[in-house]
């Protein structure tokens, strides 16, 4: 009897899985859509219609960008959570995906669980940047002195909770310093006040950031990966200046829905790593300050988690308020 009843259960579960293994072999057939929770325009927006176009090329099919901006990247993500999980809808997300859970009071969906992690296509590089009048010309010498002279300056955020912002709470909390923050609504109105000298020091993304470097405006004295960035080749790692180990590097990934077949996953990640070490991306990639990595889904899995864990002490300890 129990034998019976134990091939009974298999031979049910054998039936329920077939239709979705019959969708993972047949996929794509159709258009996949593209969600960026952000509006058009910016290095997010324009690395997912690269990606987009390289897929569409690979897979035969149209892969379309769909812009959902709003809540701070959660109308988008939201909707994503709740499309069916069958590979045609899927999010094209920041880091700031890894944040939300903290920085916000409450979520229409759950960031861990609504989602399998596909990719992370890229690793994204900030740089401390300090104004070049300040008598300093590298970390140490600027860390040593903001301890001298607390609370006398400020830095420059383009957002509460976001990555950049986070990270100078990072870089205060391992220094011991303690630094104003000052809010801004984006990078061009943060740089006007540096060159003022209105704002002192600041974590910018390396895209918007080097221009102003490589002009004088602004100096360079750190740069957050684990590794120096080739665009800026002489600028040490924070890691190198007193802090080791200090890394907080931005990303940009895939995610589906929970629920969607772990083949088309595959397949997915797959595809995209062709698509985003293809020789033709690596020159727009390095315009872009990005750097690739492709890493497979259970790769991206512990990064993100990693990530969401880091990111969840910082605004602890930082005292940073939930936002609505």
């Amino acid at each position: 009897m129990r034998k019976s009843m134990i091939c009974t259960f298999a031979a049910f579960a054998a039936l329920a899985m077939a239709p979705l293994r019959a969708m993972a072999q047949a996929w794509p057939a159709r258009q996949i859509t593209m969600v960026v929770p952000y509006l058009a325009g910016g290095a997010t927006d324009a690395l997912a219609r690269i990606v987009a176009a390289k897929l569409q090329e690979q897979l035969k099919v149209p892969v379309v960008i769909e812009n959902k901006g709003g809540a701070g990247g959660n109308l988008g993500t939201n909707s994503v959570a709740k499309a069916a999980p069958d590979g045609y809808t899927i999010l094209f997300n920041i880091n700031g995906h890894a944040i939300s859970p903290a920085i916000y009071k409450s979520l229409p969906y759950d960031a861990d669980k609504d989602f399998v992690r596909v990719t992370q296509l890229v690793s994204t590089a900030s740089v401390l940047i300090i104004d070049p009048k300040l008598p300093a010309r590298n970390f140490q010498e600027f860390i040593a002195l903001a301890r001298a002279n607390p609370n006398k300056y400020n830095y420059g955020s383009t957002g509460v909770g976001n990555s950049l912002h986070l990270t100078m709470e990072l870089i205060k909390k391992e220094t011991g310093t303690d630094i104003e923050m000052v809010p801004f609504r984006g990078d061009a109105p943060l740089f006007t006040a540096m060159f003022a000298s209105e704002l002192q020091v600041a974590v910018v993304p390396m895209v918007s950031g080097k221009p102003h470097i490589d002009s004088g405006a602004v100096r360079a004295i750190g740069v957050t990966t684990a590794r120096r960035v080739a665009s800026l080749p002489d600028v040490p790692t924070i890691a190198e200046q007193g802090l080791p180990g200090f890394e907080l590097a931005g990303w940009m990934g895939l995610f589906a829905p929970a629920g969607t077949p772990a083949a088309i996953v595959d397949r997915l990640w797959k595809e995209s790593k062709i698509a985003i070490e293809s020789r033709d991306i690596a020159p727009v990639l390095a315009n872009l300050a990005l750097i690739p990595v492709a890493s497979s889904p259970a790769e991206f899995d512990a990064a993100y988690l990693a990530d969401r864990e880091k990111f969840t002490r910082i605004i602890r300890d930082a005292k940073i308020p939930q936002q609505d």
